[in-house]
């Protein structure tokens, strides 16, 4: 169990159980090497200098180093035309060395984001997006699935989270995390079997469908949106928030939070994600099992 108790609280330690999937990533890997099988091969596609993409790239490739992946980085200027941008991923999908590929989100306002991630083989399509995969995984056949609702669930099986007959509220509704973990958690899977309920700007009383709820997946990025009044005694909550918000008293000048209240619901549901710490650090660890995965499927 990866959990911290804190009187009747289980705080859901997402570190740890990163660290724990990457360790198995990387047994899987030495296994590989042991067997004369290929080593996994990611690849990052990065348009443009904007700071996070490069720092959650670089966060990528360490992360490869960390379990004996390969790693590949193609980092173009953000002038490259969405003809030339094609034309290279044309030629990672026909790269039989590189077994999956991401490219950085966001892009340029010339290209179209949408035909650059359809333009992905969706056998190198580890981040997911893919509408074949996308499709696959909606109608709960064997895909990749998007990273972070990957997470979220790694992160329920692996806290013994019991979701079957539940209630469950995906807040969000967006196609990288709202949208597929709605569509995760009511399948029939050991995970899944839940009744869920997505709400989202224009659903009314979220106060009321919260206190109906026995698992809140959010994922809103409102800070501190979710207050203890919302919630019932003994649910579950999966906070995806994370929001930079000011704070004088911080060296920094800021800290980190996610779209609950952490303070004021502490005290009454059974399990939480903290923020930072929770989902976040996941994200990267599923990626990466997404990219064993394709690589398997050469073997």
């Amino acid at each position: 169990m990866y959990i911290w108790k804190n009187y009747s609280m289980k705080l859901i330690d997402g570190k740890k159980i990163s660290e724990k999937v990457l360790d198995e990533i990387k047994f899987s890997v030495q296994n590989r090497v042991e067997n004369n099988l290929k080593v996994p091969h990611l690849a990052a596609i990065l348009v443009g200098d904007d700071g996070a993409s490069k720092t959650y790239v670089n966060s990528k490739i360490k992360a490869c180093e960390k379990v004996g992946f390969k790693s590949s980085l193609f980092k173009f200027d953000d002038s490259i035309s969405e003809v030339d941008l094609v034309n290279q991923i044309e030629k990672i999908n026909e790269n039989n060395d590189i077994d999956g590929f991401i490219v950085q989100l966001p892009l340029p306002k010339h290209i179209k984001q949408e035909k650059i991630l359809n333009m992905i083989s969706p056998d190198k399509d580890v981040d997911g997006f893919h509408p074949n995969n996308y499709g696959r995984m909606s109608l709960g056949i064997e895909t990749f699935i998007p990273a972070t609702p990957a997470g979220i669930i790694e992160l329920i099986e692996r806290s013994k989270i019991k979701t079957e007959g539940k209630k469950c509220l995906v807040i969000g509704r967006s196609q990288i995390v709202g949208r597929p973990i709605s569509i995760l958690m009511s399948q029939n899977k050991s995970f899944g079997n839940s009744t869920v309920t997505v709400a989202h700007s224009r659903s009314k009383d979220l106060k009321k469908l919260c206190l109906d709820s026995d698992i809140i997946i959010s994922a809103i990025g409102i800070p501190e949106f979710i207050k203890g009044n919302m919630i019932k005694k003994g649910a579950s909550i999966i906070d995806v928030g994370i929001t930079r918000v000011e704070d004088s008293s911080s060296p920094k000048g800021y800290r980190i939070v996610g779209d609950v209240d952490f303070k004021s619901v502490s005290n009454i549901v059974d399990y939480i994600t903290p923020v930072p710490g929770g989902v976040g650090p996941m994200t990267i660890s599923m990626l990466l099992k997404n990219t064993l995965k394709a690589c398997k499927k050469s073997d």
